[in-house]
């Protein structure tokens, strides 16, 4: 709890994954992917409870060695149309009420507990009813373009950009998919974190901001972890 307000940390972690198998049960140096989210979940200040929601038995078994309260999914919401959404109203409705959730999503394990708690506060000093974390990209979108099928790059680039350093270009960020906070019945209302009003991104750097997709994505994460 914090300034009155309540909040429950949701962490998805279906057993299905295409690119990666089984990835949130696959071992990050010490422990299984899906321990570090948990972890942070508990570690945080303001965090009233945590909890899985799975369709698979490892999973669940994991999370329960790690003191996660464990939503069991029906199969039909672990199938790959199943949405994220989804899973989430599921846990609401099998739930206690809380005031607010938080998504931790399992595949972001350099999240920690003091960037959950910054958002928290964030949200309360602005008032918001959803926070969304995001990370600079690494490259400018101002320096990139569809292709056509000869390869052409004729107007690639537009005028305005072609005479500029990297350094000298706007700034843009992207969703980093670490922390997702939103007020429950907005939520529920608008079946989406990213809200369309009384929304703020919650700034991360971007060794914090590995979302692990593919093995690629699993190493990084291996070696940035190890060095902390």
């Amino acid at each position: 709890m914090y300034k009155g307000r309540t909040f429950l940390a949701i962490i998805p972690a279906r057993g299905g994954s295409k690119r990666l198998p089984r990835k949130n049960i696959l071992n990050l140096n010490s422990k299984p992917l899906l321990a570090y989210s948990i972890e942070a979940g508990f570690k945080s200040k303001y965090i009233d409870s945590v909890v899985v929601s799975s369709d698979d038995e490892k999973i669940l078994e994991i999370a329960k060695k790690y003191n996660a309260t464990l939503i069991e999914r029906p199969e039909f919401l672990a199938s790959d149309t199943a949405t994220t959404f989804d899973a989430i109203k599921h846990t609401i409705e099998n739930s206690d009420s809380y005031d607010y959730i938080v998504l931790l999503q399992a595949t972001s394990p350099l999240r920690n507990a003091t960037h959950i708690d910054a958002a928290i506060e964030l949200l309360v000093i602005k008032n918001a009813d959803a926070i969304v974390s995001v990370c600079e990209m690494d490259h400018s979108p101002l320096w990139s373009n569809t292709l056509s099928k000869d390869l052409s790059m004729k107007g690639f680039l537009k005028d305005e950009v072609l005479n500029k350093r990297s350094q000298d270009l706007e700034r843009y960020y992207r969703l980093n998919g670490a922390i997702y906070i939103c007020k429950t019945e907005k939520l529920l209302q608008e079946k989406s974190f990213l809200l369309k009003e009384n929304i703020f991104a919650y700034k991360m750097d971007r060794n914090c901001s590995i979302d692990i997709d593919e093995e690629i994505d699993f190493k990084i994460a291996e070696i940035i972890q190890a060095n902390q």
